[in-house]
């Protein structure tokens, strides 16, 4: 007689690092069922160091800071930007989802969200090569020398991970939430637009008032 395991087989596991470029709505899956929002949080916060270091681009505010000063500023900065940025962004995508009747609750949106940092860790080596060995070129906006060999593949890397990014965000919002892709992009597309444009403000408050500290403390 032939006997049958009832025990339901065991997900195999993945590393979200890897499967998320061409199985993203596997990963999301697996990330919300079997990780825990710290995990999440680690991966937000690796992909987001390298977002905020893209963000020195024509960031000529900051060329009088030293740099060991600016690696501990993106250092922090970024994972809270992505903490905030994320946790917005779950909460407009989970209330706009309900609309159309998605299952999602907000902490799996949050688990899953986080995997669209992934991307922008390509970044990271990048611009900090960039930010390393010509400043000039990457923060001063009236630069005018020569073209560093850094900036052609760094901008090319930045495309793509920006574009990859919003591509793996359709599938991971659709499987969050069980329904179509169609309805995952337009969950996806319209709060991001709202989101866009508070999220550029909010950034830029931050930098201020960290400007504000920065030269209080070098005085």
């Amino acid at each position: 007689m032939t006997m049958y395991d009832d025990k339901p087989q065991e997900r195999r596991a993945l590393n979200p690092f890897l499967s998320v470029w061409l199985h993203p709505k596997q990963t999301a899956r697996y990330i919300i069922d079997e990780k825990s929002m710290g995990y999440a949080i680690f991966i937000l916060s690796i992909g987001f160091i390298g977002s905020s270091l893209s963000g020195l681009i024509d960031s000529d505010i900051l060329m009088d800071m030293p740099l060991w000063l600016l690696i501990v500023l993106l250092l922090v900065l970024g994972p809270i930007i992505g903490l905030i940025s994320i946790s917005i962004s779950a909460l407009a995508i989970w209330l706009f989802g309900k609309l159309l009747k998605g299952t999602a609750t907000y902490t799996q949106l949050f688990k899953a969200l986080s995997l669209t940092a992934i991307p922008f860790i390509l970044l990271i080596p990048f611009y900090g090569l960039w930010l390393v060995t010509a400043p000039d070129s990457l923060m001063n906006i009236s630069f005018t020398g020569e073209i560093p060999w850094i900036f052609w593949p760094t901008i090319l890397v930045t495309v793509v991970s920006s574009i990859w990014s919003f591509v793996i965000s359709v599938g991971i919002v659709a499987e969050a939430h069980q329904f179509s892709n169609w309805k995952g992009f337009f969950t996806l597309l319209i709060p991001s637009i709202v989101l866009g444009i508070l999220f550029f403000v909010l950034v830029v408050i931050i930098m201020i008032i960290m400007l504000i500290v920065v030269s209080g403390m070098m005085l």
